[in-house]
């Protein structure tokens, strides 16, 4: 563990423990105030920049091309302007009208600048993923959003 995720990991956990050690019986003004507290200190953490791509398959039952585009998906690591990345696949939560968890596969990128983004977007190593890993799907949506 990197000094700096350690650093974050203790100071989430602390504003987390300061939640959690608040008596059922706080006023709720108290417990707002805490949760505030716990998210302006983990905001601050994250990278301003989320790039969210959600894919569906041209198979969705092939197990092989969803390894294959999980595979791609995972050769995306070596771009050094992304930060951080999550690659996924719809989560078994609760069934409710507002979720969407038709994908097949999903990637959720940080970035510390659009302009991180923009170079990303033109990376050789993302360029070689869409034309190796094009033909699987055949649907994207593509979700970029800055924090406020």
């Amino acid at each position: 563990m990197t000094d700096i995720k350690r650093r974050q990991f203790v100071t989430r956990a602390s504003a987390l423990a300061s939640i959690a050690a608040l008596p059922a019986s706080a006023a709720p003004s108290a417990i707002v105030a805490a949760s505030t507290e716990t998210s302006s200190a983990t905001d601050t953490m994250l990278p301003p920049v989320l790039h969210m791509v959600y894919f569906w398959l041209n198979n969705p039952g092939s197990t092989e091309d969803k390894a294959k585009l999980i595979a791609g998906l995972e050769s995306l690591k070596a771009i050094p302007q992304i930060h951080s990345i999550h690659i996924g696949v719809p989560a078994n939560t609760l069934k409710r009208d507002v979720i969407d968890n038709s994908f097949d596969v999903s990637e959720l990128m940080f970035f510390e600048s659009v302009e991180a983004q923009n170079e990303y977007q033109s990376h050789p190593i993302h360029k070689q993923f869409v034309e190796q890993c094009a033909g699987l799907w055949r649907k994207v949506v593509v979700r970029d959003s800055v924090s406020v």
